[in-house]
């Protein structure tokens, strides 16, 4: 690997580890610090729900600021130091109103934070053929890894720190770990990709011009329902097996194993197995496998098969990731690469996993865990799309 290279993916490293760290510190444990400021379990939901629909409507709004002004590094690190400023207010708040403030502000700040970092990452690694311009030779995969992996230790770090130090030590973390990500994300690469770099400038195009990107529209929908599947997963998976009589202990392995497939694939399998399927053949492995996946969960709760479908996170979410990075940073104009990412994250897949969360309160309430067979017919629904996702061949526009 160039020496280029090397410096490239040790700054990204330290990028996406200090701001995956900053989400996984206070990611699980902002309810119980809503709920510590003695809120009614409805003002906890009020405060998480607008959260989230700030992050829909200014994370597009972001990147396409981003790439107005061609400078996604500063306005990630910009943001980034600004949510670290305004996480601290989580510690004067105490009432609904100003903690409905705080959490309005601090998602705004967040909201771009994943999609500039991945238009940044995506930009200087390694192109997917190997006759692309040479010198740049890290994986993608890699970075996003150590980020999921990141996560991971934040997440334990910061429960032990609230066991010896109460609530209060998520957001001294969480302030801290996302001022270190501004400064990180000031010393790594903003480089044009390797097909773009010798061409002129583009005529600016909106968010119009992305949508009308064929392509681009069957990435988004591929992703929004597999992706948007696993909103029945994440709420009511572990009530569905303490009702089966699975303790917490072990609904907690269960899940770590379908984080540490995750962390598997975008560091070692990822890349090889996309590499040998294409997007086409990696986008039906994924959706295969979250039909498979969720069928079993809608009818069976017997611990041996669980251990074996858990690890399937690792294709459902991890390989389809990295196949919707290759075909966005191969088909999306340069001009367009912060919108396009911000607008996939946060409007594509966040509002479809908003959507299909509300969604799988009543179905799980009225049918239980055969609920999850809507789930897997949505990635069933999937599958012809994911048929369609072919490389570009000629040049982007």
């Amino acid at each position: 690997m160039a020496a280029f290279s090397r410096a490239a993916l040790s700054r990204f490293l330290i990028l996406y580890g200090t701001l995956y760290a900053g989400f996984g510190v206070q990611s699980p444990y902002l309810p119980s610090l809503l709920d510590s400021r003695n809120l009614r379990p409805e003002a906890i939901a009020l405060v998480l729900a607008v959260g989230t629909a700030v992050r829909l409507a200014v994370g597009p709004a972001a990147g396409r600021l981003a790439d107005r002004l061609d400078a996604p590094k500063p306005i990630l690190a910009f943001c980034s130091a600004a949510a670290a400023l305004i996480a601290l207010g989580y510690l004067l708040a105490q009432d609904l109103w100003p903690l409905l403030a705080v959490g309005v502000f601090h998602s705004a700040a967040l909201a771009p934070l994943a999609p500039l970092s991945d238009t940044l990452a995506l930009g200087a690694a390694a192109p997917a053929r190997s006759d692309d311009a040479a010198g740049r030779g890290f994986d993608y995969g890699w970075v996003r890894g150590a980020g999921s992996a990141a996560f991971i230790l934040g997440s334990v770090l910061s429960g032990q720190a609230v066991g010896h130090f109460g609530i209060a030590a998520v957001v001294w973390l969480n302030a801290a770990l996302l001022a270190a990500a501004a400064f990180a994300a000031l010393r790594v690469p903003q480089l044009l990709p390797a097909e773009d770099a010798a061409r002129p400038a583009m005529v600016k195009g909106g968010v119009g011009a992305l949508l009308r990107l064929p392509l681009y529209r069957r990435v988004v929908l591929v992703a929004a329902l597999i992706l948007g599947s696993h909103a029945m997963h994440d709420s009511f998976a572990v009530i569905r097996w303490g009702a089966a009589g699975i303790g917490p202990g072990t609904a907690g392995l269960l899940w770590s194993l379908s984080v540490a497939a995750e962390v598997i694939v975008f560091l070692f399998v990822g890349r090889p197995l996309l590499d040998r399927l294409a997007p086409a053949g990696a986008a039906m492995l994924a959706a295969t496998a979250g039909v498979v996946r969720w069928a079993v969960l809608a009818e069976t709760a017997w611990l041996p098969a669980l251990a074996v479908i858990e690890p399937l996170h690792g294709l459902t979410f991890a390989l389809l990731h990295l196949t919707c990075m290759r075909l966005l940073a191969e088909s999306v104009p340069r001009h367009l690469a912060a919108t396009a990412l911000t607008l996939y994250g946060t409007v594509g897949i966040g509002a479809a996993t908003t959507l299909l969360t509300l969604a799988s309160g009543p179905l799980f309430g009225r049918f239980g865990a055969h609920g999850f067979w809507v789930m897997a017919a949505l990635c069933a629904a999937a599958l012809p799309l994911a048929r369609t996702l072919r490389e570009p061949t000629g040049e982007r526009t």
